[in-house]
Protein backbone atom coordinates (compact mmCIF):
# COMPACT_ATOMS: atom_id res chain seq x y z
CA UNK A 1 0.00 0.00 0.00
CA UNK A 2 1.26 3.25 -1.16
CA UNK A 3 0.94 6.84 0.95
CA UNK A 4 2.23 10.20 0.47
CA UNK A 5 3.85 10.33 3.79
CA UNK A 6 5.68 6.93 3.38
CA UNK A 7 8.05 4.80 1.13
CA UNK A 8 9.65 8.96 0.43
CA UNK A 9 13.15 8.69 -1.39
CA UNK A 10 16.17 9.61 1.38
CA UNK A 11 16.53 13.44 1.90
CA UNK A 12 20.17 14.21 0.94
CA UNK A 13 22.78 16.40 2.44
CA UNK A 14 22.87 18.72 -0.68
CA UNK A 15 18.62 18.54 -0.62
CA UNK A 16 19.03 19.56 3.39
CA UNK A 17 21.93 22.10 2.84
CA UNK A 18 19.21 23.84 0.41
CA UNK A 19 16.29 24.07 2.94
CA UNK A 20 19.06 25.33 5.50
CA UNK A 21 19.86 28.30 3.00
CA UNK A 22 16.60 28.85 2.09
CA UNK A 23 15.96 29.46 6.03
CA UNK A 24 19.09 32.03 6.55
CA UNK A 25 17.67 33.78 4.06
CA UNK A 26 14.34 34.21 5.41
CA UNK A 27 16.24 35.42 8.23
CA UNK A 28 18.83 37.97 5.92
CA UNK A 29 21.91 36.20 7.90
CA UNK A 30 24.97 35.78 6.67
CA UNK A 31 25.46 33.58 9.81
CA UNK A 32 25.61 29.67 10.11
CA UNK A 33 22.15 28.25 10.35
CA UNK A 34 22.23 25.03 11.72
CA UNK A 35 18.39 23.22 11.24
CA UNK A 36 17.96 20.95 14.45
CA UNK A 37 15.84 18.02 14.58
CA UNK A 38 13.17 18.62 17.03
CA UNK A 39 11.18 21.57 18.51
CA UNK A 40 12.65 25.10 19.29
CA UNK A 41 13.52 24.12 23.08
CA UNK A 42 15.83 21.65 21.21
CA UNK A 43 18.22 24.54 19.97
CA UNK A 44 16.87 26.67 22.65
CA UNK A 45 18.04 24.41 25.69
CA UNK A 46 21.45 24.07 23.16
CA UNK A 47 22.34 27.63 23.07
CA UNK A 48 22.58 28.36 26.70
CA UNK A 49 24.15 25.04 27.53
CA UNK A 50 26.75 25.63 25.03
CA UNK A 51 27.31 29.25 25.88
CA UNK A 52 26.49 29.53 29.66
CA UNK A 53 29.26 27.61 32.76
CA UNK A 54 30.35 28.58 35.84
CA UNK A 55 31.64 32.18 35.65
CA UNK A 56 29.17 33.27 33.26
CA UNK A 57 27.01 36.23 34.55
CA UNK A 58 23.65 36.33 32.48
CA UNK A 59 21.17 38.89 32.18
CA UNK A 60 17.78 36.82 31.92
CA UNK A 61 14.96 39.02 30.66
CA UNK A 62 11.83 37.66 31.87
CA UNK A 63 8.32 38.97 29.80
CA UNK A 64 6.58 35.54 29.98
CA UNK A 65 7.14 31.63 31.01
CA UNK A 66 9.84 30.94 28.91
CA UNK A 67 11.89 33.68 30.39
CA UNK A 68 11.80 32.10 33.17
CA UNK A 69 12.26 28.50 32.28
CA UNK A 70 15.67 29.85 30.76
CA UNK A 71 16.87 31.68 34.27
CA UNK A 72 16.53 27.53 35.19
CA UNK A 73 18.59 26.36 32.27
CA UNK A 74 20.82 29.18 32.83
CA UNK A 75 21.16 28.29 37.22
CA UNK A 76 21.31 24.52 35.99
CA UNK A 77 24.56 25.93 34.07
CA UNK A 78 26.45 27.14 37.03
CA UNK A 79 25.93 30.47 35.87
CA UNK A 80 24.84 34.03 37.91
CA UNK A 81 21.48 34.83 36.53
CA UNK A 82 20.24 38.73 37.23
CA UNK A 83 16.29 38.23 36.08
CA UNK A 84 15.02 41.27 34.45
CA UNK A 85 11.36 41.15 35.26
CA UNK A 86 8.88 43.03 33.96
CA UNK A 87 5.02 42.97 34.14
CA UNK A 88 3.65 39.93 31.79
CA UNK A 89 0.60 42.97 30.35
CA UNK A 90 3.56 44.96 29.34
CA UNK A 91 7.32 45.08 26.82
CA UNK A 92 10.92 45.45 28.15
CA UNK A 93 12.42 48.50 27.20
CA UNK A 94 15.84 49.44 25.87
CA UNK A 95 16.76 51.45 28.85
CA UNK A 96 15.58 48.98 31.14
CA UNK A 97 18.42 46.41 29.45
CA UNK A 98 20.96 49.57 30.09
CA UNK A 99 20.30 50.10 33.29
CA UNK A 100 20.56 46.57 33.97
CA UNK A 101 23.79 46.16 32.43
CA UNK A 102 25.02 49.71 33.79
CA UNK A 103 24.68 48.17 37.07
CA UNK A 104 25.67 44.20 36.84
CA UNK A 105 29.04 44.89 34.43
CA UNK A 106 29.94 41.85 34.87
CA UNK A 107 27.50 40.60 32.61
CA UNK A 108 28.66 38.90 29.38
CA UNK A 109 25.39 36.99 28.03
CA UNK A 110 21.91 38.10 27.56
CA UNK A 111 18.80 36.50 26.52
CA UNK A 112 15.30 37.50 25.53
CA UNK A 113 12.58 36.24 24.13
CA UNK A 114 11.43 38.62 20.87
CA UNK A 115 7.64 37.55 20.81
CA UNK A 116 5.72 36.14 23.95
CA UNK A 117 2.90 34.00 22.36
CA UNK A 118 1.58 33.06 26.08
CA UNK A 119 1.03 36.69 27.16
CA UNK A 120 1.07 38.43 23.76
CA UNK A 121 3.52 40.53 24.03
CA UNK A 122 6.68 41.55 21.77
CA UNK A 123 9.86 43.40 22.78
CA UNK A 124 11.87 46.09 20.97
CA UNK A 125 14.73 43.78 19.88
CA UNK A 126 16.74 46.07 17.57
CA UNK A 127 16.65 48.86 20.40
CA UNK A 128 18.13 46.10 23.02
CA UNK A 129 20.13 44.50 20.27
CA UNK A 130 22.40 47.94 20.34
CA UNK A 131 22.63 48.48 24.36
CA UNK A 132 23.61 44.43 24.07
CA UNK A 133 26.26 45.04 21.44
CA UNK A 134 27.57 48.56 22.95
CA UNK A 135 28.19 46.25 26.72
CA UNK A 136 30.07 43.30 24.81
CA UNK A 137 27.50 40.80 25.79
CA UNK A 138 26.78 37.77 23.75
CA UNK A 139 22.83 38.19 22.77
CA UNK A 140 20.48 35.02 22.38
CA UNK A 141 16.93 35.72 20.77
CA UNK A 142 14.17 33.46 21.60
CA UNK A 143 12.19 34.45 18.36
CA UNK A 144 10.26 31.49 17.46
CA UNK A 145 7.13 33.04 17.83
CA UNK A 146 7.70 36.16 15.96
CA UNK A 147 9.60 34.74 12.82
CA UNK A 148 7.36 35.50 9.77
CA UNK A 149 4.65 37.80 11.75
CA UNK A 150 7.35 41.16 12.18
CA UNK A 151 10.77 42.07 11.27
CA UNK A 152 13.37 40.15 12.56
CA UNK A 153 17.24 40.74 11.81
CA UNK A 154 19.59 39.24 13.53
CA UNK A 155 22.73 40.35 11.88
CA UNK A 156 21.85 43.47 11.88
CA UNK A 157 20.18 43.60 15.55
CA UNK A 158 23.41 42.13 16.65
CA UNK A 159 21.53 38.68 17.73
CA UNK A 160 24.18 36.11 18.32
CA UNK A 161 22.02 33.48 19.00
CA UNK A 162 18.69 33.54 17.34
CA UNK A 163 16.34 30.62 17.02
CA UNK A 164 13.13 30.02 15.59
CA UNK A 165 10.85 27.14 15.05
CA UNK A 166 8.24 26.79 12.14
CA UNK A 167 4.98 26.02 14.00
CA UNK A 168 3.28 29.98 14.64
CA UNK A 169 3.74 32.76 11.93
CA UNK A 170 5.59 30.67 9.30
CA UNK A 171 2.52 27.98 9.27
CA UNK A 172 4.64 25.07 9.87
CA UNK A 173 5.42 22.57 11.56
CA UNK A 174 6.73 22.21 15.16
CA UNK A 175 9.10 19.09 14.99
CA UNK A 176 11.77 21.06 13.39
CA UNK A 177 13.69 24.30 14.37
CA UNK A 178 16.90 26.44 13.66
CA UNK A 179 19.02 28.78 14.52
CA UNK A 180 21.74 31.12 13.26
CA UNK A 181 25.01 31.35 15.13
CA UNK A 182 27.54 34.28 15.12
CA UNK A 183 31.64 33.55 14.72
CA UNK A 184 31.91 34.59 18.25
CA UNK A 185 28.94 32.61 19.70
CA UNK A 186 31.06 30.04 17.66
CA UNK A 187 34.02 30.69 20.24
CA UNK A 188 32.10 30.68 23.12
CA UNK A 189 30.75 27.33 22.60
CA UNK A 190 33.57 26.04 21.82
CA UNK A 191 35.74 27.46 24.36
CA UNK A 192 33.08 26.19 26.82
CA UNK A 193 34.52 22.67 28.17
CA UNK A 194 30.77 21.86 30.04
CA UNK A 195 28.88 22.89 26.42
CA UNK A 196 27.37 19.38 24.89
CA UNK A 197 29.28 17.01 22.47
CA UNK A 198 28.33 13.96 21.10
CA UNK A 199 24.78 14.94 22.58
CA UNK A 200 21.44 15.70 20.78
CA UNK A 201 21.85 19.14 22.43
CA UNK A 202 24.85 19.94 20.79
CA UNK A 203 25.62 23.34 18.07
CA UNK A 204 29.23 21.84 18.35
CA UNK A 205 28.56 18.52 16.34
CA UNK A 206 26.75 20.60 13.93
CA UNK A 207 29.64 22.84 13.53
CA UNK A 208 32.36 20.36 13.34
CA UNK A 209 30.61 18.10 11.42
CA UNK A 210 28.11 19.06 9.37
CA UNK A 211 29.37 23.21 8.51
CA UNK A 212 33.36 22.30 8.73
CA UNK A 213 32.93 19.39 6.90
CA UNK A 214 31.75 21.00 4.23
CA UNK A 215 28.16 20.03 4.35
CA UNK A 216 28.61 17.00 3.00
CA UNK A 217 27.56 14.12 5.56
CA UNK A 218 24.83 14.70 7.83
CA UNK A 219 24.75 13.50 11.38
CA UNK A 220 22.17 11.53 11.68
CA UNK A 221 19.15 10.24 9.47
CA UNK A 222 16.98 13.60 9.16
CA UNK A 223 13.53 13.86 10.09
CA UNK A 224 12.01 13.99 6.94
CA UNK A 225 9.04 14.48 6.77
CA UNK A 226 9.04 17.49 9.13
CA UNK A 227 11.70 18.95 6.66
CA UNK A 228 9.83 18.71 3.93
CA UNK A 229 7.19 20.53 5.50
CA UNK A 230 9.80 23.27 6.38
CA UNK A 231 10.57 23.42 2.63
CA UNK A 232 6.78 24.02 1.61
CA UNK A 233 6.26 26.69 4.29
CA UNK A 234 9.06 28.42 3.38
CA UNK A 235 7.96 28.46 -0.13
CA UNK A 236 4.50 29.70 0.95
CA UNK A 237 5.99 32.57 2.16
CA UNK A 238 8.23 33.31 -0.53
CA UNK A 239 5.28 33.02 -3.25
CA UNK A 240 3.23 35.63 -0.91
CA UNK A 241 6.07 38.12 0.20
CA UNK A 242 7.26 37.91 4.13
CA UNK A 243 6.42 41.92 4.13
CA UNK A 244 2.87 40.56 2.81
CA UNK A 245 3.06 37.65 5.59
CA UNK A 246 3.99 40.17 8.27
CA UNK A 247 1.32 42.71 7.17
CA UNK A 248 -1.33 39.94 7.78
CA UNK A 249 -0.67 39.08 10.80
CA UNK A 250 -0.35 42.73 11.74
CA UNK A 251 -3.80 43.48 10.64
CA UNK A 252 -4.96 40.35 12.68
CA UNK A 253 -3.59 41.33 15.63
CA UNK A 254 -5.16 45.16 15.17
CA UNK A 255 -8.14 43.73 14.04
CA UNK A 256 -8.84 41.52 17.13
CA UNK A 257 -7.86 43.77 19.49
CA UNK A 258 -10.58 46.65 18.39
CA UNK A 259 -13.25 43.91 18.17
CA UNK A 260 -12.32 42.03 21.13
CA UNK A 261 -12.78 46.05 22.59
CA UNK A 262 -15.68 46.97 20.97
CA UNK A 263 -17.44 43.38 21.56
CA UNK A 264 -18.11 44.11 25.20
CA UNK A 265 -18.77 42.00 27.35
CA UNK A 266 -15.88 42.46 30.48
CA UNK A 267 -13.01 41.67 28.14
CA UNK A 268 -10.26 43.77 28.21
CA UNK A 269 -6.57 43.51 26.24
CA UNK A 270 -4.55 41.55 28.61
CA UNK A 271 -1.47 43.86 27.17
CA UNK A 272 -2.05 47.49 28.24
CA UNK A 273 -0.77 49.33 25.36
CA UNK A 274 -0.84 48.43 21.39
CA UNK A 275 2.63 49.11 20.75
CA UNK A 276 3.48 46.07 22.90
CA UNK A 277 1.41 44.13 21.31
CA UNK A 278 2.93 40.96 19.76
CA UNK A 279 0.99 39.87 16.01
CA UNK A 280 0.54 36.31 16.70
CA UNK A 281 -1.74 36.25 19.07
CA UNK A 282 -4.30 38.41 21.09
CA UNK A 283 -5.01 37.95 24.72
CA UNK A 284 -7.75 39.03 26.59
CA UNK A 285 -8.60 39.13 30.41
CA UNK A 286 -11.78 38.19 31.59
CA UNK A 287 -14.27 39.79 33.58
CA UNK A 288 -14.15 39.01 37.43
CA UNK A 289 -15.56 36.16 38.56
CA UNK A 290 -15.82 34.53 35.65
CA UNK A 291 -12.87 31.18 34.50
CA UNK A 292 -11.27 31.74 31.51
CA UNK A 293 -10.98 28.10 30.66
CA UNK A 294 -14.68 27.71 30.51
CA UNK A 295 -15.39 30.40 28.38
CA UNK A 296 -12.93 29.04 26.50
CA UNK A 297 -14.82 25.65 26.30
CA UNK A 298 -17.99 27.21 25.82
CA UNK A 299 -16.68 29.08 22.77
CA UNK A 300 -15.38 26.09 21.55
CA UNK A 301 -18.46 23.80 21.24
CA UNK A 302 -20.05 25.07 18.28
CA UNK A 303 -16.44 25.29 16.37
CA UNK A 304 -13.73 23.08 18.19
CA UNK A 305 -11.06 24.19 15.51
CA UNK A 306 -11.12 27.78 16.30
CA UNK A 307 -8.03 29.47 17.71
CA UNK A 308 -8.71 30.04 21.07
CA UNK A 309 -7.44 28.80 24.69
CA UNK A 310 -7.36 29.30 27.61
CA UNK A 311 -3.85 30.87 29.09
CA UNK A 312 -1.22 28.77 30.58
CA UNK A 313 -0.45 27.89 34.14
CA UNK A 314 -1.45 30.32 36.55
CA UNK A 315 -3.09 32.29 33.97
CA UNK A 316 -5.86 29.66 33.03
CA UNK A 317 -8.03 31.15 34.92
CA UNK A 318 -7.84 34.40 33.66
CA UNK A 319 -6.84 35.18 30.09
CA UNK A 320 -8.18 33.94 26.86
CA UNK A 321 -5.88 34.18 23.95
CA UNK A 322 -6.53 34.28 20.15
CA UNK A 323 -3.96 32.72 18.26
CA UNK A 324 -3.68 34.34 15.09
CA UNK A 325 -0.80 33.19 13.22
CA UNK A 326 -0.31 31.00 10.17
CA UNK A 327 -3.10 30.08 8.30
CA UNK A 328 -5.12 31.89 11.20
CA UNK A 329 -3.81 35.01 10.22
CA UNK A 330 -7.00 36.01 8.36
CA UNK A 331 -10.07 38.40 8.79
CA UNK A 332 -12.33 35.48 8.84
CA UNK A 333 -10.62 33.63 11.72
CA UNK A 334 -10.13 36.86 13.38
CA UNK A 335 -14.24 37.35 12.91
CA UNK A 336 -15.32 33.81 14.10
CA UNK A 337 -13.34 33.83 17.20
CA UNK A 338 -14.89 36.99 18.49
CA UNK A 339 -18.36 35.78 17.26
CA UNK A 340 -17.91 32.46 19.18
CA UNK A 341 -16.58 34.51 22.09
CA UNK A 342 -19.23 36.70 21.88
CA UNK A 343 -21.70 33.84 21.88
CA UNK A 344 -20.17 32.42 25.02
CA UNK A 345 -20.04 35.37 26.98
CA UNK A 346 -23.98 36.25 25.81
CA UNK A 347 -24.78 32.32 27.35
CA UNK A 348 -22.77 33.41 30.33
CA UNK A 349 -25.47 36.71 31.16
CA UNK A 350 -23.16 39.24 29.89
CA UNK A 351 -23.78 41.78 27.31
CA UNK A 352 -22.14 42.00 23.85
CA UNK A 353 -21.89 43.89 20.73
CA UNK A 354 -21.43 41.51 17.90
CA UNK A 355 -22.18 43.97 15.39
CA UNK A 356 -19.94 46.65 16.75
CA UNK A 357 -16.94 43.77 17.30
CA UNK A 358 -18.14 43.58 13.30
CA UNK A 359 -17.76 46.65 12.16
CA UNK A 360 -14.55 47.41 14.49
CA UNK A 361 -12.71 44.47 12.60
CA UNK A 362 -14.08 45.26 9.19
CA UNK A 363 -12.79 49.50 10.18
CA UNK A 364 -9.79 48.05 10.94
CA UNK A 365 -9.02 45.33 8.47
CA UNK A 366 -11.33 46.51 5.48
CA UNK A 367 -12.02 43.44 3.17
CA UNK A 368 -10.26 42.92 -0.31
Amino acid sequence: MTHPFLDLAPLTATHFAAIEKRVAGLLATEQDVVIMQGEALLPLEGCIRGAARPGTTALNVVTGPYGQTFGNWLRDCGAEVVDLAVPFHTAVTAEQVAAALAEHPAIDFVSLVHAEAATGNTNPVAGIGEVVRAHGALFMLDAVASVGAEPLLPDAWGVDLCVIGAQKAMGGPAGVSAVSVSARAWERIAANPQAPRHSYLSLLDWKQRWIDGGRKALLHAPAQLEMLALEACVERIEAEGLEAVMARHSAAAAATRAGAVALGGGLTPFVHEARDAAPVATTLRVPDGMDASALVARALLAEPSLPLIAGGGALSGEMVRVNHYGVDATRGAVLASLAALGSALAGAGRQVDLEAARKAVGETWPSA
